[in-house]
C-alpha cells in the first residue's frame, strides 16, 4: 500500500464531513413551501405571510445552488489532486486545465469506476454544469444543462417565484431542491468508494 491508496477514502470521508456538519443542517434551515398562494389577501399579516413563503423558496434554492458550488469545487480539486498522483496526463491541456467531463471519464478509467452505474456519471456532470451556471450566469453551460438536466428547469411559479427585477436571464430560472443537492453529494462519494482500494471500503454511502 502507498500513501496515494489513502486518498479516495480521504477525499470520501471529507465529503462526507463538509456535507454532515454543514450542508445538511443549513438546508433544513430555510422551511420549503409546497405551494405559494398568489392574489388579494384579506389582511396585511396574510399579505405579509404569503411574501415570507417566497422568501423562504427562493432562498433554499439559492442555497441548494451555492452549496452544489462548493461541493463541485471540492470534487473537482480533489479529482485533479489524485489524477496527477497517478500520473493522469491529456494531450494539448496542462495539469489543471482539462476539460472537466473528460478529465473525469479519464479519472474513471484509472481508478475503474464504471460511471453509468447508480447514474454516478451524469450526477457529477449535471453538478458541475450547475455549479458552472451559478457562477457564470447565462452562456453555454446553461445551454449543455438544459439537455443533460431538463426537470432542473421545471419552473413552476406556485414552488418558487424569482425575486429579482423583470429580466431575460435563463439562469434564472434554474431551480434546485436540496434532494438534488443530497444526490450530488452522494455521487461524489460514491465515485471515490469505487476508486477505494483498501479494506472495507464503503462503496455506496446512505445520504437518504
Amino acid at each position: 500500500m502507498t500513501p496515494q491508496d489513502n486518498l479516495p477514502r480521504i477525499f470520501q470521508a471529507n465529503t462526507d464531513r463538509l456535507f454532515q456538519r454543514i450542508v445538511r443542517p443549513t438546508l433544513a434551515a430555510p422551511p420549503i413551501h409546497a405551494v405559494l398562494t398568489f392574489g388579494e389577501t384579506g389582511s396585511m399579516d396574510d399579505f405579509l405571510d404569503r411574501a415570507a413563503a417566497q422568501v423562504d423558496n427562493y432562498t433554499a434554492n439559492e442555497a441548494a445552488k451555492a452549496f452544489t458550488l462548493m461541493l463541485a469545487g471540492l470534487f473537482e480539486r480533489q479529482l485533479r489532486i489524485w489524477g496527477r498522483v497517478r500520473g493522469l496526463t491529456m494531450e494539448k491541456h496542462k495539469f489543471g486545465r482539462e476539460p472537466f467531463r473528460e478529465y473525469l471519464r479519464l479519472c474513471a478509467v484509472e481508478g475503474g469506476v464504471d460511471l453509468d452505474e447508480a447514474a454516478i456519471g451524469d450526477d457529477l456532470v449535471e453538478m458541475f454544469l450547475v455549479a458552472n451556471v451559478y457562477r457564470h450566469g447565462d452562456g453555454t453551460s446553461v445551454k449543455d444543462l438544459k439537455a443533460h438536466a431538463p426537470d432542473r428547469w421545471a419552473y413552476d411559479s406556485s414552488r418558487y417565484v424569482d425575486l429579482l427585477p423583470p429580466n431575460a436571464e435563463q439562469s434564472e430560472q434554474l431551480l434546485l431542491q436540496p434532494a438534488d443537492v443530497v444526490r450530488y453529494t452522494a455521487a461524489c462519494a460514491r465515485f471515490w468508494g469505487r476508486a477505494d482500494t483498501l479494506d472495507h471500503a464503503v462503496r455506496d454511502p446512505y445520504y437518504g
